[in-house]
This record gives structure tokens, sequence and C-alpha cells, in this order.
């Protein structure tokens, strides 16, 4: 086992670095490897932000009047934006090694499905990374005394994120960041405390 294998193998929360990502999507299926319009990304460690990763991205498919309302995206803002393919290579680096890094996402089924998908369709391999989704976490750690849905929204409300989320990629990320520091701090009472503590729980949450 090497060095930094057995400094992971009891890194404490604090010591971790978390990519907490958000999209913003035409609404298109994720199967068809596009549809991605805006990715927001904040990396954080110890609690401080220690790099943001913001893009837009012309998804190939025009957006409809409902997704331009919720998210104030349109047509034109995206006309000369790059690619996903443009942008994959770039947001892959920014989520750093993934036996080391940790991906978070609210909901994360749904980033993660767009992601995913887009790397199929560029043939570009897909990290390992584990994959932490902050509304199953707030399941855990929180009653229904506490909050009455786990939306990002009442979460962020909750935990009092400094940004309030907007139905924008990096304001959403940032609004993460906050819910997943306060969903750590909550674990401590669970007794988990560590990166592995933290990456079995996944295990605990889908079984249950």
């Amino acid at each position: 086992m090497t060095v930094q294998s057995l400094t992971i193998s009891t890194m404490h929360l604090s010591q971790a670095t978390f990519v907490v990502v958000d999209l913003e999507t035409s609404g298109a299926a994720p199967s068809t490897g596009a549809g991605i319009t805006e990715i927001g990304a904040v990396k954080v460690r110890g609690g401080e932000v220690i790099g943001e990763f913001e893009t837009f991205v012309n998804p190939g498919v025009e957006i409809s009047a409902f997704i331009t309302q919720l998210t104030g995206i349109t047509d034109q803002m995206l006309a000369s934006a790059p690619t996903i393919g443009q942008v994959f290579p770039s947001f892959i680096e920014f989520m750093g090694p993934e036996n080391e890094n940790v991906l978070v996402a609210h909901n994360a089924p749904f980033d993660v499905g767009f992601l995913k998908a887009a790397a199929a369709h560029l043939d570009y391999p897909w990290p390992n990374h584990h994959v932490a989704d902050t509304a199953r976490l707030a399941r855990y750690v929180l009653t229904k005394d506490d909050v009455i849905n786990c939306k990002l929204a009442t979460l962020a409300e909750f935990f009092g994120a400094t940004t309030s989320p907007t139905h924008r990629a990096l304001d959403d990320a940032r609004a993460t960041v906050d819910v997943l520091h306060g969903i750590i701090e909550r674990l401590g009472s669970f007794g988990i405390t560590t990166l592995p503590q933290f990456k079995k729980l996944k295990k605990r949450l889908v079984s249950g």
C-alpha cells in the first residue's frame, strides 16, 4: 500500500477535496449525448473554495421557451458558446484525480447522467470518481421536522447558504457547496468523519 493510499484511507472529511457540479440543460434526454447548456463547478477543501469552473455550452439544439423562462438562458446566449466536445477535456481536468476527489451534485443521477452520456458520445473515458448526492445525504441527516422537502432551495435556506439557487449552474453549485458543508457537519453526529466512512455511506443510502 502506498503512502498516498494510506493517507486517503484515514483522511478526515475536512482534508478531502470535493468537486461540486451543477448543469443546466435544454431538457433533452441525456442519452442523446447533447443538451448541456451550462456547466458550473466549485472545488472545495476544508470549507474553502480552491477553484471554480463556469461555461456556457452550445447544445446543438434549440432552447424551449420553458427552459428560457426557467433559467434565463436563450439561444442567442449560446450561439457563440463552445460545444461540449471543446469544453469536456477542461472539465475533466478540473475534476482532478478520481482516486482522491469526490464528485458532488444535487440529484446527482441527473447531472452525472448527462456528463456520462456526453463522455460516451465523445468516446471520452469517464473517470470513476466517487459520486455523492446531496439530496440523498440530506434525507439521511435531516428529518421532516427539519425540512418539508430536500429540494436545493429548501436545503440552501435551511443551512443558511450564502448563494441562493437560481437555476444557473454556478449559482446552484455554490449553493450546493454550502448544503454539503451543512450535511458534513451533521454527519459528525452519526460518527461519519473520514473520507472512507463517507464513501461507505453511499451503499447504506442505496440499500435504504
